[in-house]
C-alpha cells in the first residue's frame, strides 16, 4: 500500500459496534481509559478539504501518541453508544456510500493528506 510510507494502516471488517468498542477499549461507550481515538465516518459529521483534512491529521500527530481508528457503519449508521465513545465524527460528503467505497474514499483521502503535507506533487491543490 502506497499509504504505508507515511503511516501504519491496516484495515479490519468487525462483526458489529461491540467488536469495535471492545478494539477501542470503550467498554459502555465511554471515553474515559481509551487507547486510541475513535473516529466515526458518517455523513452527519463534519467536512473537510483535502487540505483541512491533512491539518486534522497533522494536528492530531502533533499532539497525541494514540492511534486514531477511523470506523465505517453499516447501512443504519451508528448508535448513541458509539457516537458517545466516538472523539471525533467526519463526513466524506452528503451522499450515502457502500461502506466498502467509503473505505476507499476515506484511505484516498488519507494517503493525499500525507502528501500535502509531504508537499508530494500528487495533490494539485484544485
Amino acid at each position: 500500500m502506497r499509504i504505508s510510507r507515511y503511516v501504519q494502516a491496516e484495515g479490519v471488517a468487525l462483526r458489529d459496534e461491540a467488536a469495535l468498542l471492545e478494539i477501542c477499549r470503550r467498554p459502555s461507550g465511554t471515553k474515559a481509559g481509551a487507547k486510541s481515538t475513535l473516529v466515526l465516518m458518517d455523513s452527519r459529521g463534519k467536512e473537510f478539504s483535502s487540505e483541512q483534512f491533512a491539518k486534522f491529521l497533522e494536528d492530531y500527530q502533533d499532539r497525541n501518541p494514540l492511534p486514531l481508528i477511523f470506523a465505517i457503519g453499516n447501512a443504519d449508521g451508528f448508535s448513541d453508544v458509539a457516537r458517545t465513545a466516538a472523539q471525533h465524527t467526519i463526513s466524506l460528503g452528503k451522499m450515502t456510500l457502500a461502506h466498502e467505497l467509503a473505505r476507499v474514499v476515506l484511505l484516498e483521502q488519507v494517503y493525499r493528506a500525507f502528501t500535502i503535507l509531504k508537499g508530494h506533487p500528487y495533490h494539485s491543490g484544485h
